[in-house]
């Protein structure tokens, strides 16, 4: 099993991005179903600084409909199981990449964060959100999906969220570190797909 823990100097990027998430999740009812004690919320270091490439992810800890095992290939799979510092079991884990993330525009940053938060299933039962189609993931058009998110986002920020939430995204990775003079948060290992029985 995976547990993570946090870093104590610097900007904590990871406890800033939850009660970013958390306001989120407050405010829209679209995202109502979340229970965002129950999401990691990690921090990678994306491996090359470019601007392409992945900004963030949603892991679900869970196969489709909430199921615990999966099959592939005649064999029986789970996944490791992620653990909060209580021992408390993660459904999910969403994954910010750094500094890759900060160096978008704020944004692009809001729009990344609601488009992840989208991602889990309404059921919230580990598993992601399924469209119909062959792209389940994100519908049949990445178009149509973009403009879902960006409508999102727009609620949300129409609603009057405190800007202090947000302020730190304000900056990119090199103005955080000028700032605050370090950038840390959880890291969490990546959960493997484990053989049973």
């Amino acid at each position: 099993m995976a547990t993570f823990s946090a870093k104590q100097r610097g900007l904590d990027f990871t406890r800033h991005m939850r009660v970013l998430c958390a306001d989120m999740i407050g405010r829209l009812p679209q995202f109502s179903h979340i229970q965002l004690d129950l999401v990691a919320v990690r921090m990678c270091r994306a491996r090359q600084r470019t601007s392409h490439g992945i900004y963030a992810s949603l892991t679900p800890l869970r196969f489709e409909g909430g199921a615990t095992e999966t099959l592939k290939r005649n064999r029986r799979y789970g996944v490791q199981r992620v653990l909060d510092e209580t021992g408390r079991e993660m459904l999910y884990i969403l994954s910010f990449y750094v500094p890759r993330f900060l160096d978008q525009t704020l944004r692009f940053k809001l729009e990344t964060v609601v488009h992840e938060l989208w991602h889990i299933s309404p059921q919230f039962d580990g598993d992601i959100r399924r469209h119909e189609g062959r792209c389940f993931a994100h519908t049949g058009s990445q178009k149509q999906y973009d403009a879902q998110v960006a409508q999102i986002t727009n609620q949300w920020v129409a609603g009057g969220p405190n800007p202090d939430l947000y302020e730190f995204l304000q900056h990119d990775a090199q103005g955080i570190l000028k700032r605050y003079g370090a950038l840390v948060g959880h890291q969490i290992r990546n959960p493997r797909l484990i053989p049973l029985r």
